[in-house]
């Protein structure tokens, strides 16, 4: 009995000791966060990971659910058991880029992005959509479809957005790998700054309703 007691009494502690400000941020995208082609503590994740260590030691947590080759249909369903499982105060949604790359329509992912936006927001998680371009030569219209869907959908759902993730680092050669397609080591820096204002505004948002 005394030894449950002791316990109890040292989570409590623990929970009493925490940050009130503690926040977890899930991070729920493709291959361009789960770092493919690099070990994944070069990512710009694990480059997150360490600037808030660093800045405020034990005080946030980070989760790297993506996934190479997800699509916002796999998004859709897979969401909703790690919402369930992480409970995150942020969710960082860093998916259609895939589907741009198989051609698929542009209102399908819309409402696929809509769709997990409601499912965070619903668990009072702010929200940050990131955005994807593609390539030109998918043609002009496909490519103006495409990237319109993320400003939009954001401002109707309420999620912060950065309309274009590569914003200049695709088509820099020393930038990319190979492929064409993902940012490699030494973009990983330059992709956290982009992601940076908005993750550091909903940290003290988040802060701020605490």
């Amino acid at each position: 009995m005394m030894t449950w007691l002791r316990s109890v009494g040292a989570l409590v502690f623990c929970l009493a000791m925490m940050p009130a400000s503690a926040a977890s941020i899930l991070i729920f995208g493709d291959s361009i966060s789960a770092a493919y082609g690099m070990s994944i503590e070069q990512g710009w994740v694990s480059l997150l990971s360490q600037r808030l260590e660093v800045r405020h030691p034990g005080q946030h947590k980070v989760i790297n659910a993506s996934v190479s080759g997800e699509t916002t249909s796999g998004g859709v369903r897979r969401l909703p058991a790690l919402l369930k499982q992480h409970e995150p105060d942020i969710v960082v949604i860093e998916l259609g880029g895939n589907d741009g790359l198989r051609g698929q329509p542009p209102a399908m992912m819309e409402r696929h992005l809509a769709s997990m936006i409601r499912q965070s927001r619903q668990t009072d998680a702010r929200v940050i959509l990131v955005g994807m371009q593609i390539p030109p030569n998918y043609g002009k219209p496909y490519t103006q479809a495409f990237a319109a869907v993320f400003p939009r959908v954001g401002k109707a759902e309420g999620a912060a957005v950065l309309p274009f993730f590569l914003e200049g680092i695709g088509g820099v050669s020393a930038l990319m790998q190979k492929d064409g397609i993902h940012p490699n080591a030494k973009a990983q820096p330059k992709l956290l700054e982009l992601a940076w204002p908005l993750l550091s505004a909903a940290l003290k948002d988040q802060k701020a309703r605490k």
